[in-house]
């Protein structure tokens, strides 16, 4: 194992955690900017409003996605297993 496999390696696995946690940041980022967006036409300045749709729409959001996350996330691991040899080695 050379360091450039480890650099492949490390580089395929941030990718993968950036795409798998993008939809529900997505989710919490619009949610979060369209409720600012009432609270300043309506002029609600409550911190609190935001938690709650923000958690139901990221829950939405995590649900709807789950499969595919896993079906990526099953991806890695088996391609991870089956370098076990060659990284032994």
């Amino acid at each position: 194992m050379n360091s450039d496999m480890i650099v492949n390696l490390s580089t395929q696995a941030i990718h993968l955690m950036l795409w798998l946690s993008m939809p529900t940041l997505l989710a919490a980022l619009v949610i979060g900017v369209l409720i600012a967006l009432i609270q300043a036409v309506t002029q609600i300045q409550e911190m609190t409003l935001t938690f709650v749709p923000k958690i139901f729409g990221v829950f939405i959001v995590a649900a709807l996605t789950l499969p595919w996350m896993m079906e990526r996330l099953i991806s890695f691991t088996i391609q991870m297993f089956n370098m076990i040899p060659m990284l032994v080695s």
